[in-house]
């Protein structure tokens, strides 16, 4: 694929008001998600939620692309049309969660690097042709006490690098995530040092492994405190943090940025993605890659009555779906 039709999928998947429903649970995560809601963890009950997901009537008018788990690429629609075929009809681009997970960094306890280069060319080359368009791998930063250190984000900027010059030979847009968690008690200014730090590493090993930054997304963690932080900072101070790290590290020509939402509430993740495009223009279009924050509702109600309440739930992936549309515009009016 040339880089015009990478560039091309790239602009796509962060079109005006657009974002990425992330859908990627592994069969283990999903599992601790159905199970907090009385649902068996099982390949027909996975399949029905992700039909649930991607049939939402109007779901494209605010989603432009869905991260998939390798089984749900493979899955079918009830009516047995293929996921990827499906989407792709609906004006949906297929993406693919290509990572085999983190694993304890040798020699440096507390950090996590994240594995899975190992035979991923073939991969790759295989999801492309299921049709998937776009790819994603994430990386884990932790922050504590003396760390991250800096082997841990050079290890996990390197992979990332990696990957995305494999998956732009076989045609894919790569998706790039470092994500620094929101675990622990530190203070956002420290949450900001390390954004930045992990940041500069990324955009570094990027161009040592010749990738090209036309054809690739960063989805990227926002700035905000620990969890545990006795101070939590509002949303107009995440906002500005997050914009002034971002222009200090991410190059202008990459064709747009998407935030995941991290285990931020619902609402808190419009309202930082909200703020941050009224404080534009910005150098890329800011949208959103959320998972949890925009399904946890519509699975709720769902497991309730999973006949019943199926077109009630897909209502209310609608309902996240615009909600978050509008703020990567800087036009939500926050919760009704």
């Amino acid at each position: 694929m040339s880089i015009e039709q990478l560039a091309e999928t790239a602009q796509a998947m962060v079109a005006p008001g657009k974002g990425i429903i992330a859908i990627d649970e592994s069969t283990a995560t999903i599992g601790k998600r159905f199970a907090a809601v009385g649902i068996e963890n099982s390949e027909g009950n996975r399949r029905a939620y992700r039909e649930l997901l991607l049939t939402t009537p109007k779901l494209s008018s605010h989603i432009s692309g869905a991260i998939l788990y390798d089984e749900t690429l493979r899955q079918s629609t009830q009516a047995g049309v293929p996921f990827a075929k499906y989407m792709a009809e609906q004006g949906i681009l297929p993406g693919i969660k290509v990572d085999k997970g983190t694993t304890p960094l040798a020699g440096f306890p507390g950090e996590l690097v994240t594995e899975g280069l190992d035979g991923l060319r073939a991969r790759l080359e295989e999801y492309y042709r299921l049709g998937a368009r776009f790819a994603k791998w994430r990386a884990v930063i932790n922050i504590g006490e003396d760390i991250p250190t800096g082997t841990c984000i050079e290890a996990n900027a390197h992979a990332l690098a990696r990957y995305a010059a494999l998956c732009q030979e076989q045609g894919l847009v790569p998706m790039v995530e470092p994500e620094v968690l929101m675990d622990g008690d530190h203070d956002i200014e420290t949450c900001y040092e390390v954004t930045e730090a992990v940041l500069r590493s990324l955009f570094a090993a990027l161009y040592e492994q010749n990738v090209l930054l036309e054809g690739t997304i960063l989805k990227a963690s926002m700035v905000v405190s620990g969890k545990d932080s006795a101070e939590q900072a509002d949303a107009q101070e995440v906002a500005e943090s997050t914009l002034m790290c971002l222009k200090s590290t991410v190059p202008a020509i990459l064709p747009g940025i998407v935030f995941l939402s991290g285990g931020q509430g619902d609402e808190d993740a419009t309202a930082h993605l909200d703020a941050m495009n009224r404080l534009g223009p910005n150098p890329w279009p800011l949208s959103f890659s959320y998972g949890r924050a925009m399904q946890q509702a519509a699975l709720t109600l769902w497991a309730r009555d999973t006949a019943g309440n199926f077109r009630k739930a897909q209502d209310i992936v609608f309902a996240r779906a615009r909600d978050n549309g509008l703020a990567a515009l800087g036009q939500w009016q926050g919760a009704d």
